[in-house]
């Protein structure tokens, strides 16, 4: 049986082709349900905007933020997501690559919450 093709936007094909160090880092700590069982996407289209990453099951969308992102545009897209339910966790590129324990840290125990 063929792969199942699911259609993505061209600029969410873009964004995952040309993915940063820092996006890199993370996705591999977190593909294939490699934090505490939960399926994370990468570069997951939502409505108009694309997640960097998205875990649907616990409504939690992980932005990584690099220094061409705008504080207002990213507050516009967090109050959309949060609106729809979601709940965005913000962290920096650099915190990233220099801590990224500490970052899986603090978005573990956002999904343990999901649990609770």
């Amino acid at each position: 049986m063929p792969p199942v093709r699911r259609k993505i936007s061209p600029h969410a094909a873009k964004l995952r082709r040309d993915r940063t160090d820092a996006e890199d880092r993370f996705w591999q700590a977190v593909r294939n349900r490699r934090l505490d069982g939960f399926k994370f996407r990468f570069q997951h289209s939502l409505w108009p905007y694309v997640a960097d990453f998205a875990c649907l099951e616990a409504m939690l969308i992980v932005e990584l933020d690099g220094g061409q992102h705008s504080e207002a545009e990213d507050a516009r897209r967090t109050a959309f997501l949060e609106a729809k339910g979601f709940r965005v966790l913000r962290f920096g590129n650099h915190d990233v690559l220099e801590n990224l324990e500490g970052v899986l840290a603090v978005v573990a125990a956002a999904l343990a919450e999901t649990r609770a």
